[in-house]
């Protein structure tokens, strides 16, 4: 019985840049190699595993089934491997660390991260505190966080490290919600909030009446309202619970909503163990960031 292919996980960091980044030209420019080099790694690959992983075209890049597939484990293992040579690097790593985030975000994407750091740096204390974007930014300000993810607008101030963006939709439950009887019933946190105004907003700047039907501190508040059909919400696209009803613009005549957009701002002179927190924050959320 022959062995299963070892793959260098080098080669698997070369495709997974070529993606994130786009292009070869650009991955070169991140790994400061050769573009012909990354190239090389690329096929070499493609070769170890015996399927293509991209189509390459004059003007565009895009991956194969079998690369789409592969992707994901390719990551894992780069992850895998980037804690093993951490925690070797920093066995004795220990401190406190506090961090803030948007109450949505810290229940999607957020415990993955924070659960590899853990698995790697097991003496160091994470403090996460979960408020909206604007009070995160007070407390931040007055000290009493080492890093903070925030929403901010794309076309506004540009403080702190973009590290993912994402499109808005509306949500209902059923379509009833977002009908054309009265002012919109609409569900949002409490002000401020980044995603209660973009709706306002944008309704405001379609000229379509609105009230606001129900407010809550809680997202999971707000997800049990719209359940019950007492409104629609403005969510992000990949936080939207699989029982509501992603609204078309179209047909439901709710305005277009631009996308949101996620920031890591940081202290002064960080410690060495919130100086790693954010370098895994940086790496994971990375490839989510586009345009």
């Amino acid at each position: 019985m022959l062995a299963a292919p070892t793959i260098d996980p080098e080669l698997l960091r070369a495709f997974v840049t070529v993606v994130d980044s786009g292009g070869f030209s650009a991955a070169a420019q991140r790994l400061l190699r050769g573009q012909s080099a990354v190239s090389l790694q690329v096929k070499r690959l493609e070769d170890r595993l015996g399927v293509r992983l991209l189509e390459r075209g004059p003007r565009h890049l895009k991956l194969t089934g079998e690369g789409e597939a592969i992707l994901a484990s390719a990551r894992k293992i780069l992850a895998l491997n980037e804690e093993l040579a951490a925690r070797a690097r920093e066995p004795e790593l220990a401190g406190v660390v506090r961090l803030g985030a948007p109450e949505d975000f810290a229940t999607t994407r957020l415990p993955a991260i924070l659960a590899s750091f853990t698995r790697t740096f097991p003496r160091v204390a994470l403090e996460v505190t979960c408020e909206l974007t604007l009070e995160l930014l007070d407390r931040f300000a007055a000290g009493g966080l080492d890093l903070a993810l925030v929403k901010r607008e794309p076309a506004g101030p540009s403080e702190g490290l973009r590290v993912w963006r994402e499109p808005l939709v509306w949500v209902g439950a059923e379509h009833e919600a977002g009908r054309d009887e009265g002012p919109l019933p609409l569900v949002c946190s409490p002000r401020p909030c980044i995603l209660r105004k973009r709706a306002t907003d944008a309704l405001d700047a379609a000229g379509r009446p609105w009230r606001i039907a129900y407010s809550c501190q809680s997202l999971g508040g707000n997800h049990a309202a719209v359940r019950a059909g007492l409104g629609v919400a403005v969510l992000p696209l990949d936080q939207v619970p699989s029982d509501l009803v992603i609204l078309n613009e179209a047909d439901s005549g709710l305005p277009d909503l631009a996308d949101t957009e996620m920031a890591l701002i940081e202290a002064p002179a960080l410690s060495s163990p919130a100086a790693r927190l954010r370098e895994y924050i940086v790496r994971d959320l990375e490839h989510g960031v586009s345009g």
